[in-house]
């Protein structure tokens, strides 16, 4: 049994927005055996963008019962059913949402028609409903609202179960798209000339639908036997759209597992699905240390600035913390410009001197610092916090510079490295490779790989194997947190 569903809803994340209809056909493997539809009452009001795209208004849906009121109805019209949508996990994680929201978790397996007539008609211009049913003969009216949407996914559905029931035909496998669509009526009844059903073999039915089954959390345009062939390694992977783009990058342990997870969760936005829809091809990199995937990952995002991911593709960082020492022993952090122009080393670079100063007015919070020996408090005399008793006068000579610079040593460990010179030696790609990270002087040079027989006392010797990357904020943090962690690898330091 097959539940095909259709929603229309106030937008297109199901964390925030709500349903404002839904429409279930039962289809039973021959023909729609029931069907259910209604307006929701989302609570809320309906956006004016979606009142013109789908017709439904507040004032349609403002006697309409609330989804709690057919919540038991969906359940059991679906109970032990296939869940059938276009574009399955959009229409699922709604409705899984809805739901939890009261109490209860919805689980069924999942079938996506644009999947399932990607494998069954390939080669279509588009497979969004509205084109797809246009260009296969399939009446589609009332688009945009769930009974209408449901209905033509329905026909849909079948005219597909119809075509996997003669897979087996002579010459089906030679035979053009359009020719198998010819040979699907659709108008023709579901039963046999006695009136009743018309039994089909069913290995011929299930072969495509069963695969469609088991591969619905997959992007459309990704194959099964691509995702088998994933490493479970640690590395870098890189997803591709239509036109060979790299729309994504993202890092892992293990490459098969993260994918996999990837595909499996719940949509919470159109984006989202647009996203996952977007995915034709999935490359990877390995790189054996799970630090190096990190740094690689990283560069690799800055470098490519792919359109999905977001967090990392600052590339330019022209803000930064720095220390120097007065003419009177305090050392004092300030913030400044990093670029080209200032040959000082930045203990930290950050994307914009705003981001900087409350950088450094957390570390003054933090650690006691005073804020006109950090710059933050342009005064000839005391600092606002002296004259409140958080300072403890350093601004005015009152606190010893050895006393002060013992909390400015703990402010700068804090966003620093615990050395400054050393070499990261972890697992490499191969049983008799390893992977190696230089920091010199506080800066991360890069990444590369030695061989089991490779021996070295200085610092070098080790920059010698490595690919020149560059220096940031993120890469920073990077090492700085996987050094905390109960990591395995050798740290060989260099004074």
């Amino acid at each position: 049994m097959y539940a095909i569903i259709d929603l229309e809803t106030t937008g297109g994340q199901p964390t925030q927005d709500r349903i404002t209809e839904i429409a279930i056909f039962i289809h039973d493997g021959d023909k729609v055996v029931d069907s259910f539809a209604t307006l929701l009452n989302p609570g809320r009001p309906i956006p004016f963008y979606i009142q013109q795209l789908t017709g439904i208004t507040d004032d349609m849906v403002r006697e309409a019962p609330h989804f709690h009121e057919v919540a038991k109805k969906v359940v059991q019209m679906t109970e032990g059913c296939v869940f059938v949508a276009h574009n399955v996990r959009f229409d699922y994680s709604f409705l899984k949402k809805e739901f939890a929201d009261l109490g209860y978790t919805y689980s069924r397996k999942t079938l996506c028609t644009v999947r399932l007539s990607r494998s069954l008609i390939p080669g279509q211009p588009s497979y969004s409903l509205g084109k797809l049913c246009a260009n296969i003969g399939i009446p589609l009216e009332n688009r945009h609202r769930a009974a209408g949407d449901a209905e033509a996914t329905a026909i849909l559905f079948d005219r597909l179960l119809k075509i996997s029931q003669q897979a087996e035909a002579p010459g089906y496998e030679q035979a053009a798209p359009a020719d198998k669509l010819a040979a699907v009526d659709a108008n023709a009844p579901s039963h046999n000339g006695n009136g009743r059903a018309a039994k089909q073999p069913s290995a011929r039915k299930v072969a495509a639908v069963q695969q469609a089954i088991k591969t619905a959390l997959l992007p459309p345009n990704i194959s099964p036997e691509l995702v088998a062939s994933l490493p479970q390694e640690a590395g870098v992977y890189y997803f591709h759209d239509a036109q060979g783009e790299v729309i994504y990058v993202g890092k892992s342990i293990n490459i098969y597992k993260r994918i996999q997870q990837h595909f499996a969760i719940d949509y919470k936005s159109r984006k989202s699905l647009e996203f996952k829809n977007s995915i034709s091809d999935i490359t990877w990199e390995l790189t054996g240390s799970e630090l190096v995937a990190l740094l690689h990952e990283s560069s690799e995002i800055k470098r490519m600035k792919p359109a999905y991911n977001r967090a990392q593709r600052r590339s330019v960082f022209p803000a930064g913390i720095y220390l120097r020492v007065d003419e009177n022993g305090y050392k004092r952090l300030y913030y400044g410009r990093a670029d080209a122009n200032n040959q000082e080393i930045p203990i930290i670079a950050l994307a914009n001197q705003f981001k900087a100063k409350g950088f450094l007015y957390h570390k003054v919070a933090r650690f006691n610092l005073c804020q006109k020996m950090c710059d933050l408090y342009k005064t000839n005399g005391s600092c606002f916090d002296y004259q409140v008793h958080r300072c403890n006068g350093a601004c005015v000579g009152q606190e010893p510079p050895e006393e002060y610079n013992k909390r400015v040593d703990e402010a700068v460990e804090s966003i620093t490295y615990e050395h400054q010179s050393f070499v990261i030696i972890g697992a490499g790609r191969r049983a008799d490779e390893r992977s190696v990270v230089v920091v010199e002087h506080g800066r991360y040079l890069g990444f590369g790989y030695i061989d089991g027989t490779f021996t070295a006392r200085r610092l070098e010797a080790f920059k010698d194997v490595i690919k020149p990357q560059v220096d940031n904020k993120d890469v920073q943090q990077i090492i700085r947190q996987y050094m905390r962690t109960k990591h395995k690898d050798k740290v060989k330091v260099f004074a």
